[in-house]
């Protein structure tokens, strides 16, 4: 199963060469989640082959321009392109007067369905429950209200292994009760145990996203041992003085959170224009947590 994402924008603020708005693509099992979209999402999409009509939900942590400028274009192609599929839209309740402005004034009727989901930042909350995961909202410390995302993939069930179901003769009527963990019960009343049976499927995974914020302590427990953390990095620790005046957090205070939290990787992003090379946030956030990646735009990550 797949449960990757795929990084579009790493730049704060500004675009500049080679660097662009926020914006990621989180596949998980082939359905595609847009996290923020920021100004040239749709030609990052177009570059790294993210087929718009692949995704189904859109979350959009903040209403600072770099991170959802690009949203108007982006739903405006999907109506152009003849989108049929109602988009579920995770925004601050200020998103939908914006996009209405837009419509309205462009006397654009959409081809499709927003269903539109406002964000609440008192609290985290379950903005998403399907078959495959969960997604719950982290309140973050920014200059307006902003929320990051935990992506969490749910237990799956048991694998079936073929060549014992049919050594023991499993009727496909108990394929489902195994799958649960049931075991398996003969003819003759023998008791096969469940592992004799199934294999393991891999366990579960998690993506945690956290936008722009002050680093804190409010929300480790929410990422906690999460199989992959992508936390903004916006400067160098010298400039932590900066950092603090304008609500972000430095490449060693991610590699610190990350620590804390005990997660396996950890991605940084949300990159000054002021760096041309990422080494020395690479550099930062590895002397304190090894596994640290940067969010170079197009690379992939797994969980």
């Amino acid at each position: 199963m797949r449960f990757e994402v795929t990084i579009l924008g790493s730049s704060s603020a500004t675009p500049i060469y080679n660097r662009n708005p926020t914006s990621q693509a989180l596949n998980i099992n082939e359905r595609v989640y847009l996290i923020d979209c920021g100004e040239g999402t749709q030609q990052q999409m177009l570059r790294f082959d993210v087929k718009p009509s692949k995704i189904d939900h859109i979350f959009i942590s903040h209403l600072h321009g770099d991170h959802y400028l690009g949203l108007i274009g982006l739903l405006s192609s999907m109506h152009l392109n003849g989108r049929k599929k109602a988009m579920e839209l995770f925004g601050p309740p200020d998103l939908l007067k914006i996009l209405n402005v837009h419509f309205e004034s462009s006397w654009t009727n959409l081809n499709y369905k927003i269903n539109f989901h406002p964000l609440q930042t008192s609290q985290p909350e379950i903005i998403l429950d399907n078959a495959d995961m969960t997604v719950e909202t982290i309140i973050l410390n920014h200059r307006i209200p902003c929320t990051g995302f935990v992506f969490r993939q749910k237990k799956p069930l048991l694998k079936l292994d073929a060549d014992q179901l049919e050594h023991y003769n499993v009727g496909r009527n108990q394929f489902f009760n195994l799958k649960k963990g049931a075991d398996f019960v003969t003819e003759a009343g023998e008791v096969i145990a469940n592992e004799l049976i199934t294999i393991k499927p891999e366990a579960p995974k998690s993506y945690a996203y956290c936008s722009d914020t002050l680093a804190g302590k409010s929300y480790l427990p929410q990422i906690q041992g999460v199989s992959l953390l992508y936390h903004e990095a916006t400067f160098t620790h010298d400039l932590l003085a900066r950092a603090e005046e304008t609500h972000h957090t430095t490449a060693l205070q991610a590699g610190e959170i990350a620590q804390k939290a005990q997660v396996k990787k950890l991605l940084i992003g949300h990159f000054s224009a002021r760096y041309k090379t990422l080494e020395p946030l690479l550099e930062e956030a590895r002397s304190v947590f090894e596994n640290t990646e940067l969010a170079i735009e197009g690379k992939t990550f797994s969980a």
